[in-house]
């Protein structure tokens, strides 16, 4: 697991190594993240398998997980989306000042 944020190629490293439960299953997590952002990623994904699980009872863990993955997913690319219009506009108010 990585978080963001840049490191001098010459330092080494340091991985953490987490016990983290999710939808009640344990999982050892190993990354070079600290081990609180680690603990907040877990967390993230256990509340949302938590949410799909309460509103449909018959799905099993592994649909759970998809459908989690799925609206994950989605997330992800809004907040992209988002992001590449926001720095367009960003850079066409650069342009224009020049």
């Amino acid at each position: 697991m990585k978080q963001k944020g840049k490191m001098k190629q010459n330092e080494k490293k340091q991985k953490n190594k987490l016990n983290v439960t999710i939808f009640n299953e344990q999982y050892v997590i190993k990354g070079e993240a600290d081990q609180a952002y680690i603990e907040k990623v877990a967390s993230y994904v256990d509340n949302k398998m938590e949410q799909i699980a309460e509103m449909n009872e018959m799905l099993s863990a592994k649909q759970i997980a998809v459908l989690v993955a799925l609206n994950l997913a989605d997330e992800y690319l809004q907040l992209r989306h988002d992001y590449d219009e926001l720095i367009k506009l960003l850079n066409e108010g650069h342009t224009m000042r020049k």
